[in-house]
Protein backbone atom coordinates (compact mmCIF):
# COMPACT_ATOMS: atom_id res chain seq x y z
CA UNK A 1 0.00 0.00 0.00
CA UNK A 2 1.14 3.17 -1.12
CA UNK A 3 1.63 5.96 1.71
CA UNK A 4 2.17 9.73 0.55
CA UNK A 5 5.66 11.25 1.93
CA UNK A 6 6.17 14.42 3.56
CA UNK A 7 8.11 16.91 0.78
CA UNK A 8 10.37 19.49 2.15
CA UNK A 9 11.48 21.18 -1.11
CA UNK A 10 14.96 23.72 -1.09
CA UNK A 11 14.03 27.29 -1.39
CA UNK A 12 14.72 28.43 -4.71
CA UNK A 13 18.36 29.95 -5.03
CA UNK A 14 19.13 33.15 -6.72
CA UNK A 15 22.56 32.39 -7.06
CA UNK A 16 21.78 29.30 -9.28
CA UNK A 17 21.76 30.99 -12.61
CA UNK A 18 25.04 32.49 -12.53
CA UNK A 19 26.21 29.53 -10.83
CA UNK A 20 25.25 27.74 -13.82
CA UNK A 21 26.32 30.31 -16.49
CA UNK A 22 30.06 29.87 -14.54
CA UNK A 23 30.30 26.45 -14.64
CA UNK A 24 28.46 25.71 -17.77
CA UNK A 25 26.05 23.83 -16.30
CA UNK A 26 21.93 23.22 -16.40
CA UNK A 27 20.45 25.85 -13.32
CA UNK A 28 19.07 22.86 -12.05
CA UNK A 29 22.86 21.24 -11.24
CA UNK A 30 23.55 24.82 -9.95
CA UNK A 31 20.57 24.18 -7.29
CA UNK A 32 21.42 21.12 -6.30
CA UNK A 33 25.16 22.01 -5.78
CA UNK A 34 24.06 24.68 -4.01
CA UNK A 35 21.86 22.44 -1.75
CA UNK A 36 24.96 20.58 -1.24
CA UNK A 37 26.56 23.43 0.32
CA UNK A 38 28.45 24.24 -2.36
CA UNK A 39 29.05 27.98 -2.97
CA UNK A 40 32.01 29.02 -4.59
CA UNK A 41 32.81 27.94 -8.46
CA UNK A 42 36.17 26.17 -6.95
CA UNK A 43 34.08 24.34 -4.31
CA UNK A 44 31.75 22.94 -7.05
CA UNK A 45 34.38 22.02 -9.24
CA UNK A 46 36.36 19.85 -7.11
CA UNK A 47 33.06 18.16 -6.02
CA UNK A 48 32.10 17.01 -9.80
CA UNK A 49 35.99 16.57 -10.34
CA UNK A 50 36.70 14.67 -7.15
CA UNK A 51 40.68 13.34 -6.65
CA UNK A 52 42.71 12.16 -4.41
CA UNK A 53 44.18 15.23 -2.99
CA UNK A 54 40.86 15.66 -1.09
CA UNK A 55 42.34 12.63 0.92
CA UNK A 56 43.81 13.75 4.80
CA UNK A 57 47.06 13.00 5.56
CA UNK A 58 47.33 10.05 7.69
CA UNK A 59 49.40 11.87 10.58
CA UNK A 60 45.75 13.85 11.07
CA UNK A 61 44.27 10.60 12.53
CA UNK A 62 45.25 10.60 16.06
CA UNK A 63 47.54 7.78 17.34
CA UNK A 64 47.97 6.73 13.68
CA UNK A 65 52.03 7.56 13.39
CA UNK A 66 52.84 5.85 16.60
CA UNK A 67 50.81 3.22 15.34
CA UNK A 68 52.33 2.75 12.00
CA UNK A 69 55.94 3.06 13.59
CA UNK A 70 54.94 -0.01 15.93
CA UNK A 71 53.34 -2.06 12.72
CA UNK A 72 56.65 -1.00 10.42
CA UNK A 73 58.69 -2.39 13.15
CA UNK A 74 57.37 -5.46 13.63
CA UNK A 75 57.48 -5.75 9.66
CA UNK A 76 61.30 -5.40 9.79
CA UNK A 77 61.38 -7.96 12.71
CA UNK A 78 59.53 -10.46 11.51
CA UNK A 79 57.01 -10.32 13.99
CA UNK A 80 54.07 -12.33 13.93
CA UNK A 81 51.00 -9.80 13.10
CA UNK A 82 47.72 -10.70 13.16
CA UNK A 83 44.70 -8.59 12.11
CA UNK A 84 41.36 -9.18 13.76
CA UNK A 85 38.64 -7.99 11.74
CA UNK A 86 34.90 -7.47 11.90
CA UNK A 87 32.48 -10.07 9.68
CA UNK A 88 30.60 -7.06 7.66
CA UNK A 89 31.57 -5.42 4.71
CA UNK A 90 33.42 -2.94 6.07
CA UNK A 91 35.54 -5.21 8.44
CA UNK A 92 36.01 -7.41 6.01
CA UNK A 93 37.91 -5.03 3.78
CA UNK A 94 39.92 -3.50 6.14
CA UNK A 95 41.15 -6.40 6.54
CA UNK A 96 41.96 -7.50 3.71
CA UNK A 97 43.55 -3.74 2.99
CA UNK A 98 45.62 -4.46 6.41
CA UNK A 99 46.82 -7.59 5.02
CA UNK A 100 47.79 -6.50 1.29
CA UNK A 101 49.80 -3.67 3.04
CA UNK A 102 51.62 -5.65 5.54
CA UNK A 103 52.27 -8.49 3.04
CA UNK A 104 53.84 -5.90 0.31
CA UNK A 105 56.16 -4.37 2.44
CA UNK A 106 57.57 -8.14 3.42
CA UNK A 107 55.47 -8.08 6.76
CA UNK A 108 54.33 -11.71 8.70
CA UNK A 109 50.81 -11.20 8.39
CA UNK A 110 47.50 -13.42 9.32
CA UNK A 111 43.93 -12.30 9.86
CA UNK A 112 41.73 -13.90 12.64
CA UNK A 113 37.43 -13.18 12.03
CA UNK A 114 35.24 -13.84 14.59
CA UNK A 115 31.99 -15.77 14.07
CA UNK A 116 29.03 -13.95 13.86
CA UNK A 117 26.64 -16.40 15.63
CA UNK A 118 29.34 -18.35 18.21
CA UNK A 119 31.44 -15.35 19.65
CA UNK A 120 29.43 -12.57 18.26
CA UNK A 121 30.87 -8.52 17.18
CA UNK A 122 34.03 -7.06 18.28
CA UNK A 123 37.27 -8.87 20.12
CA UNK A 124 36.32 -11.56 22.69
CA UNK A 125 39.04 -12.33 25.72
CA UNK A 126 38.90 -15.95 24.79
CA UNK A 127 40.19 -15.17 20.68
CA UNK A 128 42.38 -12.73 21.56
CA UNK A 129 44.33 -15.50 24.70
CA UNK A 130 44.06 -17.90 21.79
CA UNK A 131 45.65 -15.48 18.99
CA UNK A 132 48.73 -14.39 21.84
CA UNK A 133 48.90 -18.03 22.42
CA UNK A 134 49.48 -18.98 18.45
CA UNK A 135 52.52 -16.15 18.76
CA UNK A 136 51.39 -13.25 17.95
CA UNK A 137 53.56 -10.02 18.77
CA UNK A 138 51.14 -7.38 17.38
CA UNK A 139 47.37 -7.40 17.50
CA UNK A 140 45.82 -4.66 15.11
CA UNK A 141 41.72 -4.55 15.66
CA UNK A 142 39.85 -3.06 12.25
CA UNK A 143 36.42 -1.81 12.63
CA UNK A 144 36.00 -2.81 16.04
CA UNK A 145 37.68 -2.91 19.14
CA UNK A 146 36.87 0.71 20.81
CA UNK A 147 34.60 -0.93 23.64
CA UNK A 148 37.25 -4.03 24.44
CA UNK A 149 38.14 -3.07 27.84
CA UNK A 150 38.54 -7.24 29.09
CA UNK A 151 40.02 -8.06 25.35
CA UNK A 152 42.60 -5.41 25.91
CA UNK A 153 44.35 -6.62 29.48
CA UNK A 154 44.37 -10.17 28.21
CA UNK A 155 46.80 -8.97 25.83
CA UNK A 156 48.58 -6.65 27.67
CA UNK A 157 48.91 -9.41 30.39
CA UNK A 158 50.40 -11.28 27.88
CA UNK A 159 52.77 -8.66 26.38
CA UNK A 160 50.93 -8.21 23.19
CA UNK A 161 50.67 -4.78 21.77
CA UNK A 162 47.25 -4.58 20.91
CA UNK A 163 46.57 -1.24 18.15
CA UNK A 164 42.89 -0.48 17.99
CA UNK A 165 41.62 0.70 15.13
CA UNK A 166 37.70 1.47 14.87
CA UNK A 167 35.16 4.50 14.05
CA UNK A 168 32.29 3.21 16.31
CA UNK A 169 31.21 5.00 19.61
CA UNK A 170 32.73 3.89 22.97
CA UNK A 171 31.28 3.72 26.21
CA UNK A 172 31.03 5.92 29.04
CA UNK A 173 31.64 5.96 32.09
CA UNK A 174 28.73 5.50 34.63
CA UNK A 175 29.69 8.04 36.96
CA UNK A 176 29.95 11.41 36.81
CA UNK A 177 33.43 12.80 36.75
CA UNK A 178 34.97 14.54 39.70
CA UNK A 179 37.32 17.13 38.46
CA UNK A 180 36.23 20.83 39.52
CA UNK A 181 34.46 22.94 37.36
CA UNK A 182 33.06 19.58 35.47
CA UNK A 183 29.59 19.67 33.55
CA UNK A 184 27.36 17.53 35.49
CA UNK A 185 26.04 15.89 33.07
CA UNK A 186 29.59 14.87 31.42
CA UNK A 187 30.88 11.45 31.54
CA UNK A 188 34.06 10.00 30.60
CA UNK A 189 34.90 7.62 27.65
CA UNK A 190 35.68 4.16 29.18
CA UNK A 191 39.06 3.39 26.58
CA UNK A 192 40.55 0.03 26.28
CA UNK A 193 44.04 0.18 27.68
CA UNK A 194 46.31 -1.04 24.46
CA UNK A 195 49.66 0.41 23.20
CA UNK A 196 47.77 2.40 20.77
CA UNK A 197 43.75 3.66 19.72
CA UNK A 198 43.10 5.04 16.06
CA UNK A 199 39.52 6.57 15.84
CA UNK A 200 38.28 9.72 13.51
CA UNK A 201 36.81 11.44 16.53
CA UNK A 202 39.57 10.18 19.50
CA UNK A 203 40.98 13.46 20.80
CA UNK A 204 44.78 13.63 20.90
CA UNK A 205 45.54 15.48 18.24
CA UNK A 206 46.14 19.59 18.10
CA UNK A 207 43.55 19.69 15.69
CA UNK A 208 40.54 17.58 14.99
CA UNK A 209 40.75 15.00 12.10
CA UNK A 210 38.64 16.59 9.27
CA UNK A 211 36.61 13.78 8.20
CA UNK A 212 34.81 12.30 11.82
CA UNK A 213 32.69 9.72 9.84
CA UNK A 214 35.51 7.84 8.50
CA UNK A 215 34.35 4.20 8.53
CA UNK A 216 36.98 0.89 9.34
CA UNK A 217 37.81 0.53 6.19
CA UNK A 218 38.93 4.08 5.21
CA UNK A 219 40.66 4.13 9.01
CA UNK A 220 42.50 1.10 7.85
CA UNK A 221 43.68 2.65 4.63
CA UNK A 222 45.09 5.48 6.47
CA UNK A 223 47.08 3.21 8.97
CA UNK A 224 48.14 1.18 5.27
CA UNK A 225 49.32 4.43 4.19
CA UNK A 226 50.74 5.69 6.93
CA UNK A 227 53.00 2.11 7.35
CA UNK A 228 53.92 2.76 4.14
CA UNK A 229 55.30 6.30 4.67
CA UNK A 230 57.42 5.17 7.18
CA UNK A 231 58.67 2.17 5.80
CA UNK A 232 59.92 4.00 2.90
CA UNK A 233 61.18 7.06 5.64
CA UNK A 234 59.46 9.66 3.36
CA UNK A 235 55.96 11.42 3.29
CA UNK A 236 55.85 9.94 -0.35
CA UNK A 237 55.73 6.28 -0.62
CA UNK A 238 57.61 4.46 -2.94
CA UNK A 239 55.96 3.89 -6.60
CA UNK A 240 55.01 -0.23 -5.96
CA UNK A 241 53.04 0.95 -2.96
CA UNK A 242 51.42 3.81 -4.09
CA UNK A 243 50.33 1.55 -6.69
CA UNK A 244 49.31 -0.57 -4.28
CA UNK A 245 47.18 2.19 -2.27
CA UNK A 246 45.34 3.22 -5.71
CA UNK A 247 44.28 -0.52 -6.02
CA UNK A 248 43.05 -0.49 -2.33
CA UNK A 249 40.67 2.58 -3.18
CA UNK A 250 38.35 -0.44 -4.61
CA UNK A 251 38.53 -2.13 -1.25
CA UNK A 252 38.42 0.94 0.60
CA UNK A 253 35.30 1.70 -1.17
CA UNK A 254 33.41 -1.65 -0.82
CA UNK A 255 33.74 -0.99 2.98
CA UNK A 256 33.04 2.80 2.96
CA UNK A 257 29.57 2.52 0.98
CA UNK A 258 28.36 -0.62 2.49
CA UNK A 259 28.74 0.96 5.80
CA UNK A 260 26.84 3.86 4.88
CA UNK A 261 28.77 6.81 6.11
CA UNK A 262 28.10 10.10 4.67
CA UNK A 263 29.44 9.86 1.28
CA UNK A 264 30.36 13.39 1.58
CA UNK A 265 34.87 15.51 0.96
CA UNK A 266 37.18 12.39 2.34
CA UNK A 267 34.79 10.01 2.13
CA UNK A 268 33.04 10.57 -1.41
CA UNK A 269 36.64 10.80 -3.02
CA UNK A 270 37.50 7.13 -1.77
CA UNK A 271 34.22 5.76 -2.92
CA UNK A 272 34.30 7.38 -6.61
CA UNK A 273 38.29 6.58 -6.93
CA UNK A 274 37.77 2.98 -5.65
CA UNK A 275 34.14 2.95 -8.15
CA UNK A 276 35.90 3.74 -10.90
CA UNK A 277 38.80 1.05 -10.20
CA UNK A 278 36.64 -1.77 -9.03
CA UNK A 279 35.84 -2.84 -13.06
CA UNK A 280 39.34 -3.24 -13.85
CA UNK A 281 40.87 -4.61 -10.57
CA UNK A 282 43.90 -6.45 -10.17
CA UNK A 283 42.86 -8.48 -6.84
CA UNK A 284 41.43 -11.59 -7.83
CA UNK A 285 39.25 -11.83 -5.24
CA UNK A 286 37.50 -8.33 -6.28
CA UNK A 287 37.65 -9.65 -10.02
CA UNK A 288 35.99 -13.28 -8.69
CA UNK A 289 32.99 -10.93 -6.60
CA UNK A 290 32.30 -8.92 -9.53
CA UNK A 291 31.60 -12.31 -12.02
CA UNK A 292 29.47 -14.37 -9.59
CA UNK A 293 27.53 -11.61 -9.64
CA UNK A 294 27.18 -11.32 -13.62
CA UNK A 295 28.86 -7.58 -13.65
CA UNK A 296 32.28 -7.91 -15.40
CA UNK A 297 32.90 -5.10 -17.46
CA UNK A 298 30.28 -2.75 -16.47
CA UNK A 299 30.71 0.47 -15.15
CA UNK A 300 29.90 -0.27 -11.62
CA UNK A 301 28.46 2.39 -9.14
CA UNK A 302 26.85 2.73 -5.34
CA UNK A 303 24.23 0.88 -5.91
CA UNK A 304 25.70 -2.15 -7.65
CA UNK A 305 27.94 -1.85 -4.40
CA UNK A 306 24.55 -1.48 -1.88
CA UNK A 307 22.42 -4.57 -3.80
CA UNK A 308 24.78 -6.44 -5.42
CA UNK A 309 28.09 -6.95 -4.51
CA UNK A 310 28.16 -6.10 -0.35
CA UNK A 311 25.29 -8.62 0.03
CA UNK A 312 27.27 -11.05 -1.38
CA UNK A 313 30.41 -10.60 0.93
CA UNK A 314 28.43 -10.00 3.89
CA UNK A 315 26.62 -13.64 3.04
CA UNK A 316 29.65 -15.33 4.25
CA UNK A 317 29.20 -13.66 7.85
CA UNK A 318 25.76 -14.36 8.28
CA UNK A 319 25.27 -17.88 7.13
CA UNK A 320 28.42 -18.86 7.91
CA UNK A 321 32.22 -17.80 8.40
CA UNK A 322 33.16 -14.15 7.13
CA UNK A 323 36.83 -15.51 6.95
CA UNK A 324 35.60 -16.91 3.61
CA UNK A 325 35.46 -13.88 2.64
CA UNK A 326 38.55 -12.39 3.43
CA UNK A 327 40.24 -15.49 2.01
CA UNK A 328 38.63 -14.41 -1.21
CA UNK A 329 39.74 -11.07 -1.18
CA UNK A 330 43.11 -11.80 -0.09
CA UNK A 331 44.00 -15.05 -1.80
CA UNK A 332 46.07 -14.93 -5.08
CA UNK A 333 44.78 -18.69 -6.46
CA UNK A 334 42.31 -17.35 -9.07
CA UNK A 335 40.46 -20.92 -8.99
CA UNK A 336 40.18 -20.68 -5.32
CA UNK A 337 38.57 -16.99 -5.09
CA UNK A 338 35.93 -17.96 -7.96
CA UNK A 339 35.12 -20.88 -6.10
CA UNK A 340 34.39 -18.70 -2.75
CA UNK A 341 32.65 -16.56 -5.17
CA UNK A 342 30.35 -19.19 -5.99
CA UNK A 343 29.87 -20.40 -2.56
CA UNK A 344 29.04 -16.94 -1.55
CA UNK A 345 26.79 -16.87 -4.23
CA UNK A 346 24.55 -19.67 -3.30
CA UNK A 347 24.89 -18.75 0.74
CA UNK A 348 23.36 -15.42 -0.59
CA UNK A 349 19.68 -16.95 -1.83
CA UNK A 350 19.70 -18.77 0.88
CA UNK A 351 19.97 -15.87 3.07
CA UNK A 352 17.57 -14.16 0.69
CA UNK A 353 14.95 -16.95 1.02
CA UNK A 354 15.40 -17.27 5.03
CA UNK A 355 15.19 -13.10 5.20
CA UNK A 356 11.98 -13.14 3.22
CA UNK A 357 10.48 -15.70 6.16
CA UNK A 358 11.56 -13.62 8.90
CA UNK A 359 10.45 -10.79 7.32
CA UNK A 360 7.00 -12.48 7.51
CA UNK A 361 7.04 -13.47 11.51
CA UNK A 362 8.62 -9.84 12.13
CA UNK A 363 5.36 -8.45 10.51
CA UNK A 364 2.87 -10.55 12.19
CA UNK A 365 4.39 -9.88 15.59
CA UNK A 366 4.70 -6.10 14.54
CA UNK A 367 1.17 -6.12 14.16
CA UNK A 368 0.06 -8.49 17.33
CA UNK A 369 2.08 -5.88 19.42
CA UNK A 370 0.91 -2.42 17.77
CA UNK A 371 4.16 -1.51 16.81
CA UNK A 372 3.42 0.82 13.78
CA UNK A 373 0.21 2.17 15.49
CA UNK A 374 0.02 6.17 16.38
CA UNK A 375 0.79 5.03 20.46
CA UNK A 376 4.57 3.59 19.70
CA UNK A 377 7.23 5.25 17.95
CA UNK A 378 9.84 2.21 17.62
CA UNK A 379 9.86 -1.40 16.75
CA UNK A 380 11.36 -4.42 18.92
CA UNK A 381 10.65 -7.75 17.71
CA UNK A 382 11.90 -11.21 18.79
CA UNK A 383 11.48 -14.90 18.63
CA UNK A 384 13.25 -18.33 19.04
CA UNK A 385 15.10 -20.14 15.93
CA UNK A 386 15.73 -16.58 14.18
CA UNK A 387 18.88 -16.25 12.44
CA UNK A 388 21.02 -13.98 14.10
CA UNK A 389 22.83 -13.64 10.58
CA UNK A 390 19.89 -12.43 8.86
CA UNK A 391 18.30 -10.07 11.69
CA UNK A 392 20.28 -7.11 10.69
CA UNK A 393 18.74 -6.89 7.24
CA UNK A 394 15.47 -7.64 8.13
CA UNK A 395 15.78 -5.07 10.59
CA UNK A 396 16.27 -2.49 7.60
CA UNK A 397 13.62 -3.79 5.61
CA UNK A 398 11.24 -2.75 8.78
CA UNK A 399 12.77 0.67 8.85
CA UNK A 400 11.94 0.80 5.13
CA UNK A 401 8.13 -0.33 5.77
CA UNK A 402 7.04 1.11 8.89
CA UNK A 403 9.88 4.52 9.38
CA UNK A 404 10.60 3.57 12.82
CA UNK A 405 13.57 2.78 13.99
CA UNK A 406 13.71 -1.17 14.40
CA UNK A 407 15.45 -3.77 16.91
CA UNK A 408 15.47 -7.41 15.68
CA UNK A 409 16.71 -9.96 18.50
CA UNK A 410 16.87 -13.99 17.63
CA UNK A 411 16.66 -15.60 21.20
CA UNK A 412 17.93 -18.91 21.23
CA UNK A 413 18.85 -20.88 25.01
CA UNK A 414 18.28 -18.09 27.33
CA UNK A 415 19.85 -15.52 25.43
CA UNK A 416 19.69 -13.10 22.96
CA UNK A 417 21.70 -11.70 20.06
CA UNK A 418 20.04 -8.09 18.69
CA UNK A 419 20.75 -6.04 15.51
CA UNK A 420 18.90 -2.46 14.97
CA UNK A 421 18.49 0.01 12.64
CA UNK A 422 17.33 3.65 12.88
CA UNK A 423 16.21 6.70 11.11
CA UNK A 424 17.10 9.88 10.61
CA UNK A 425 16.80 11.76 13.94
CA UNK A 426 17.36 8.83 16.17
CA UNK A 427 20.57 7.75 17.68
CA UNK A 428 20.42 4.04 18.37
CA UNK A 429 24.07 4.02 20.48
CA UNK A 430 22.48 7.18 22.81
CA UNK A 431 18.76 4.57 22.57
CA UNK A 432 20.84 1.44 23.55
CA UNK A 433 22.84 3.30 26.27
CA UNK A 434 19.63 4.18 28.17
CA UNK A 435 18.86 0.71 28.52
CA UNK A 436 21.86 -0.58 29.64
CA UNK A 437 20.41 -1.50 32.31
CA UNK A 438 18.38 -4.33 30.53
CA UNK A 439 21.10 -5.32 28.37
CA UNK A 440 24.71 -7.85 28.64
CA UNK A 441 26.46 -5.59 26.09
CA UNK A 442 25.54 -3.88 22.83
CA UNK A 443 27.78 -1.25 20.42
CA UNK A 444 27.06 0.25 17.50
CA UNK A 445 26.57 4.11 15.80
CA UNK A 446 23.79 6.22 15.35
CA UNK A 447 22.02 4.27 11.96
CA UNK A 448 23.30 0.38 13.43
CA UNK A 449 23.92 -1.63 16.14
CA UNK A 450 23.86 -4.78 18.27
CA UNK A 451 23.15 -6.19 20.93
CA UNK A 452 22.99 -9.14 23.30
CA UNK A 453 20.13 -9.79 25.71
CA UNK A 454 19.36 -12.67 28.82
CA UNK A 455 15.81 -13.76 27.46
CA UNK A 456 13.88 -13.16 30.36
CA UNK A 457 14.63 -8.91 30.17
CA UNK A 458 13.67 -8.96 26.46
CA UNK A 459 9.99 -7.57 27.48
CA UNK A 460 11.28 -5.16 29.78
CA UNK A 461 14.22 -3.92 27.25
CA UNK A 462 10.99 -3.67 24.36
CA UNK A 463 9.34 -1.25 26.94
CA UNK A 464 12.27 0.91 27.94
CA UNK A 465 13.56 1.12 24.35
CA UNK A 466 9.92 1.74 23.33
CA UNK A 467 9.73 4.56 25.85
CA UNK A 468 12.42 6.18 25.06
CA UNK A 469 11.79 6.51 20.92
CA UNK A 470 8.14 7.89 22.74
CA UNK A 471 10.28 10.76 24.53
CA UNK A 472 12.49 10.90 21.60
CA UNK A 473 10.76 10.91 18.60
CA UNK A 474 8.16 13.47 17.11
CA UNK A 475 4.90 11.75 15.21
CA UNK A 476 6.74 13.83 11.99
CA UNK A 477 9.40 12.13 12.16
CA UNK A 478 7.33 9.16 11.97
CA UNK A 479 6.63 10.54 8.42
CA UNK A 480 8.64 9.12 5.58
CA UNK A 481 11.09 12.55 4.05
CA UNK A 482 11.17 13.38 0.68
CA UNK A 483 14.20 15.63 0.22
CA UNK A 484 13.17 17.75 -3.14
CA UNK A 485 16.11 19.79 -4.35
CA UNK A 486 14.21 22.33 -6.66
CA UNK A 487 10.99 22.57 -8.89
CA UNK A 488 11.34 21.22 -12.38
CA UNK A 489 9.34 21.07 -15.99
CA UNK A 490 9.62 18.19 -17.85
CA UNK A 491 11.54 19.95 -20.74
CA UNK A 492 14.65 20.35 -18.53
CA UNK A 493 15.43 16.74 -18.20
CA UNK A 494 17.45 16.08 -21.05
CA UNK A 495 19.65 13.16 -21.64
CA UNK A 496 22.43 15.46 -20.45
CA UNK A 497 21.08 16.44 -17.61
CA UNK A 498 20.61 12.76 -16.85
CA UNK A 499 24.59 12.78 -17.61
CA UNK A 500 25.39 15.94 -15.30
CA UNK A 501 23.36 14.44 -12.38
CA UNK A 502 25.78 11.20 -12.51
CA UNK A 503 28.82 13.04 -12.30
CA UNK A 504 27.07 14.28 -8.51
CA UNK A 505 27.52 10.37 -7.50
CA UNK A 506 28.32 8.28 -6.10
CA UNK A 507 25.49 8.59 -4.28
CA UNK A 508 24.20 7.36 -0.85
CA UNK A 509 24.11 8.47 2.83
CA UNK A 510 24.87 12.31 2.81
CA UNK A 511 24.83 12.59 -0.74
CA UNK A 512 21.11 11.67 -2.04
CA UNK A 513 20.18 11.07 -5.53
CA UNK A 514 18.79 14.40 -6.57
CA UNK A 515 14.65 14.21 -6.59
CA UNK A 516 12.39 16.71 -8.39
CA UNK A 517 9.31 18.20 -7.90
CA UNK A 518 7.03 18.46 -11.36
CA UNK A 519 3.66 20.38 -10.54
CA UNK A 520 0.65 20.29 -12.44
CA UNK A 521 1.49 17.34 -14.97
CA UNK A 522 -1.27 15.37 -17.03
CA UNK A 523 -1.74 11.67 -16.69
CA UNK A 524 -1.74 10.96 -21.15
CA UNK A 525 -3.22 7.59 -21.41
CA UNK A 526 -3.99 4.82 -19.22
CA UNK A 527 -1.92 3.38 -16.49
CA UNK A 528 -0.39 0.26 -16.44
CA UNK A 529 0.58 -2.51 -13.43
CA UNK A 530 3.71 -4.36 -14.24
CA UNK A 531 6.19 -6.58 -12.45
CA UNK A 532 6.10 -10.08 -11.57
CA UNK A 533 3.02 -9.69 -8.80
CA UNK A 534 2.05 -6.24 -10.76
CA UNK A 535 2.97 -4.19 -7.73
CA UNK A 536 4.58 -1.32 -9.90
CA UNK A 537 2.79 1.35 -12.18
CA UNK A 538 3.70 2.24 -15.47
CA UNK A 539 2.13 5.33 -17.14
CA UNK A 540 2.70 8.51 -18.98
CA UNK A 541 2.57 12.56 -18.49
CA UNK A 542 2.65 15.49 -20.44
CA UNK A 543 3.08 18.92 -19.66
CA UNK A 544 2.45 21.35 -22.54
CA UNK A 545 3.88 20.01 -25.52
CA UNK A 546 6.43 17.43 -23.43
CA UNK A 547 5.26 13.65 -22.75
CA UNK A 548 7.51 11.45 -20.66
CA UNK A 549 7.23 7.69 -19.38
CA UNK A 550 7.15 7.10 -16.20
CA UNK A 551 8.20 4.11 -13.49
CA UNK A 552 6.34 4.39 -9.91
CA UNK A 553 7.55 0.84 -8.03
CA UNK A 554 5.66 -0.06 -5.49
CA UNK A 555 2.62 1.94 -6.59
CA UNK A 556 0.63 -0.60 -8.53
CA UNK A 557 -2.62 -0.34 -6.37
CA UNK A 558 -2.80 3.41 -7.67
CA UNK A 559 -3.45 2.12 -10.93
CA UNK A 560 -7.18 2.68 -11.02
CA UNK A 561 -6.98 5.59 -9.33
CA UNK A 562 -4.62 7.47 -12.01
CA UNK A 563 -6.88 7.43 -15.35
CA UNK A 564 -6.19 9.53 -18.17
CA UNK A 565 -6.51 13.23 -17.69
CA UNK A 566 -5.96 13.05 -14.24
CA UNK A 567 -3.67 16.04 -12.90
CA UNK A 568 -0.87 15.45 -10.36
CA UNK A 569 2.47 16.52 -8.95
CA UNK A 570 5.54 13.72 -8.54
CA UNK A 571 8.64 13.72 -6.81
CA UNK A 572 10.56 12.05 -9.59
CA UNK A 573 14.65 10.66 -10.30
CA UNK A 574 15.27 11.39 -13.89
CA UNK A 575 17.10 8.45 -15.32
CA UNK A 576 18.23 6.99 -18.63
CA UNK A 577 16.38 4.07 -19.62
CA UNK A 578 18.60 2.11 -22.51
CA UNK A 579 16.94 -0.77 -24.19
CA UNK A 580 17.17 -2.34 -27.79
CA UNK A 581 20.26 -0.05 -28.13
CA UNK A 582 18.76 3.11 -28.02
CA UNK A 583 18.12 5.22 -24.78
CA UNK A 584 15.33 7.58 -23.74
CA UNK A 585 15.25 9.50 -20.29
CA UNK A 586 12.29 8.45 -18.34
CA UNK A 587 11.18 9.32 -14.53
CA UNK A 588 11.46 6.98 -11.56
CA UNK A 589 8.82 8.18 -9.18
CA UNK A 590 9.57 8.52 -5.46
CA UNK A 591 5.82 10.10 -4.65
CA UNK A 592 2.98 11.41 -6.22
CA UNK A 593 0.19 13.19 -5.38
CA UNK A 594 -3.20 13.67 -7.32
CA UNK A 595 -4.49 17.39 -7.20
CA UNK A 596 -8.17 17.38 -6.04
CA UNK A 597 -10.62 18.02 -8.68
Amino acid sequence: MHRTKRWTIAEADPAAAELAGRLKISPLIAQVLLNRGLKQPDDCERFLRPNLKLLHEPAMLPNLIPSAQRIARAIGEKQRIVIYGDYDVDGITATAILWHAIGALGGNVDFYIPHRIEEGYGLNSQAIAQICDGGAQVIISVDCGITAIEPARVARERGVDLIVTDHHDWHLSAEQPAEVGAAPSARQPMLPDCCAIVHPRLGGSAIAYPNPSLCGAGVAFKLAWGIGQVACGADRVNQPFREFLVEATALAALGTIADVVPLIGENRALAHFGLSGLRNSKIVGIKALIASAGLTGQNLDSFHVGFSLAPRLNASGRMGHARLAVEMLTTSDEKRAMEIATYLEQQNRSRQAMERKILEQADQQVAEHKLAEDGCRAIVVGAEGWHPGVIGIVASRLVDRYHRPAVMVALNNGHGQGSARSIAGFHLAHALEACASHLESYGGHEMAAGLKIETPKFADFREAFCSYAMQTLTPEQLVPEIIVESLGELRQFTAALVADLNRLGPFGHGNRRPVFVCRGLTVAGPSRRCGKTAQHLQLSVRQGEQTIKCIAFGMGDLELQLKSGTIIDLAVEPVLNEYNGRSNVELEVKDLQVQSS
